[in-house]
């Protein structure tokens, strides 16, 4: 029966349909042209705190207007080296062209709100 829970559990917790590449460079690049605040995220397949980070996101992009939200696997080397990301779980945030915001390991859901909210 423990076995069970467990594997519930991984379930749960490592939702593999949450975890897809969304970051198209077409689309970041219309998306701050047209003035929007960009929001893009790094994670890998087995991160827990990567799972965390992306639900406060998903609940954020309906919070916010005018918010562009993009996700990628940072084994994509090509995405990880535009935005010069190392790490699992890194944040960014773009407001006019620049980057504004930066964090690694951030899935708290007030900390992520305020980033957002001061570059609104």
């Amino acid at each position: 029966m423990k076995k069970i829970f467990i594997f519930i559990f991984c379930l749960f917790a490592f939702n593999v349909n949450a975890k897809e590449t969304t970051f198209d460079k077409a689309l970041f690049d219309k998306a701050l042209s047209e003035g929007k605040i960009v929001v893009v995220s790094s994670w890998v397949k087995y991160c827990t705190s990567c799972a965390s980070q992306m639900k406060v996101l998903d609940k954020a992009k309906n919070d916010f207007n005018n918010i562009e939200y993009f996700k990628f696997d940072v084994r994509n080397k090509e995405i990880a080296d535009l935005f010069n990301i190392q790490y699992q779980t890194t944040l960014l945030i773009f407001k006019n062209n620049k980057e504004v915001y930066r964090s690694i390991g951030e899935t708290s859901r007030e900390a992520i709100y305020k980033a957002i909210k001061s570059s609104i």
